[in-house]
């Protein structure tokens, strides 16, 4: 039997209280981290852009769209909320499997809640973590790295996650759920080129998948049918688009008892989460050894196959001219924390990255691979600094906001707040914390369409 029927089987049966305590207070996290991410993207390039279009396309009337003050269509909401929540590269990261897990989803799930109606804040916390297990799992079920399968695992496999939270939501059965994933298939793309060229499409693609959710979500419910092998068939996901090197075990082990919210990883920066190791190390060491920049000679970051991308074509990473290309970028990202001992929303725009000074001591960041520390996914490294008066190295296995180095939900909410200070428009204080409110109980509220209206 292909996953794709098991998986909807899961995703139609599992009831609230059948998710253990930790996947809800991780969902909740993850909600609260995606809207606050998506409100400061909302100040971003091409979110400005995306939203007069979808205002020129027009239509009913059913969801909110954040930070612009409209409602548009279900599936034009989540298009713009899901790529405004990507556009600062802040969304949350399911380290081992290589992807942004909630980003598809959370939009998804609040476009298609606001059409509905009445959705309760327990039936919304169920549908996402529903929805971010799925993508979770195909994510780990996958053998190939990035770099060899070429896509970004994020959209493709967000593509099934916010079909499957959105047909929760819409009370879909067994037979339209496996329908809508059918359908979702049929949809999928998610490049790595994108990535490579430093455009805009990367943050854009995570909205495509959140858009298709709702859109195969409200096929399915009107009974148009999909692929039903779209997972395992011979021309499923994972035989054309992996070329058949996956784990199938990892879509289904203990499905429905182990939900993959719980191994969430939260970003405290705003940059590739591949870079967070290098910023941890590079951070402690001049915090904690009182490092002036003036006095750096050399900084070597040591790492694994995969980070190395984010250090190359070397000249490009130390002179980026785009925003996305210091996003994903190790020598722009430690030559920050080295010089302002933090790195922050404000270090990514147009005129943050032409800072001279950062831009002298990302001159002297190289890197240096070491095949050792290379992993499936996420990996880590080491920070060497030589100064005038010695030199100091240290080495970051997990990063801050990995489950083995958690942020609490205090530490997120100072996040959203500082999210929110980003956005296009300002929010008053009473506003935020009436949102942080809200997403900390949302198992006891009655209609979670009060907190997306928050944002608008």
């Amino acid at each position: 039997m292909d996953a794709a029927f098991i998986l909807a089987r899961n995703a139609v049966n599992v009831t609230y209280n059948d998710l253990p305590p930790v996947a809800v207070d991780m969902t909740k996290k993850d909600i609260l981290d995606v809207l606050g991410t998506a409100v400061a993207g909302s100040a971003a390039p091409a979110a400005e852009e995306i939203a007069g279009l979808i205002k020129e396309w027009g239509g009913k009337q059913e969801s909110t769209v954040i930070g612009f003050g409209c409602m548009v269509p279900s599936p034009s909401a989540a298009f713009i909320n899901a790529t405004m929540g990507h556009a600062l590269d802040y969304d949350d990261t399911h380290d081992r499997a290589g992807l942004h897990a909630a980003v598809t989803v959370v939009p998804a799930a609040f476009a298609i809640a606001q059409r509905r109606g009445g959705v309760s804040g327990k039936e919304f916390i169920t549908a996402v973590a529903l929805g971010i297990d799925i993508v979770c799992r195909m994510g780990l079920a996958s053998k190939l790295t990035l770099k060899e399968s070429g896509w970004v695992y994020t959209p493709i496999y967000g593509f099934f996650g916010a079909t499957a939270a959105a047909g929760r939501i819409l009370g879909l059965d067994e037979a339209k759920m496996v329908n809508a994933f059918g359908i979702a298939y049929s949809q999928t793309a998610g490049n790595f080129q994108a990535i490579d060229d430093a455009v805009l499409t990367k943050r854009i693609q995570p909205g495509f998948a959140s858009r298709a959710g709702v859109i195969s979500a409200l096929l399915a419910e009107r009974g148009i049918t999909g692929a039903q092998n779209s997972i395992e068939g011979d021309y499923g996901i994972y035989n054309v688009y992996h070329r058949g090197h996956y784990d199938p075990q990892a879509l289904t082990s203990e499905l429905g008892k182990v939900f993959e919210v719980a191994n969430i990883s939260f970003k405290p920066y705003p940059t590739c989460r591949g870079d967070h190791a290098s910023i941890d190390a590079a951070l402690a060491l001049v915090r904690e050894n009182d490092i002036k920049p003036e006095d750096v000679e050399e900084v070597t970051v040591s790492s694994g196959e995969m980070t190395q991308l984010q250090s190359h074509p070397l000249e490009r990473k130390r002179r980026p001219q785009r925003i996305p290309d210091a996003q994903y970028n190790i020598p722009y990202t430690v030559a920050t924390a080295v010089v302002k001992r933090k790195v922050s929303i404000s270090d990514f725009t147009l005129e943050a990255i032409k800072d001279p000074e950062v831009l002298k001591m990302a001159d002297k960041v190289s890197p240096r691979l070491v095949p050792e520390l290379s992993r499936h996914a996420m990996e880590p490294a080491i920070v060497e600094i030589k100064t005038r008066c010695g030199a100091y190295s240290k080495r970051v296995d997990y990063p801050r906001g990995s489950p083995q180095n958690p942020m609490a939900m205090d530490e997120l909410a100072d996040k959203f707040r500082d999210c929110a200070a980003h956005g296009k428009k300002r929010m008053p204080g009473q506003q935020v914390d009436r949102v942080i409110q809200l997403v900390s109980m949302l198992d006891e509220v009655d209609d979670v369409e009060q907190i997306i209206q928050l944002l608008g």
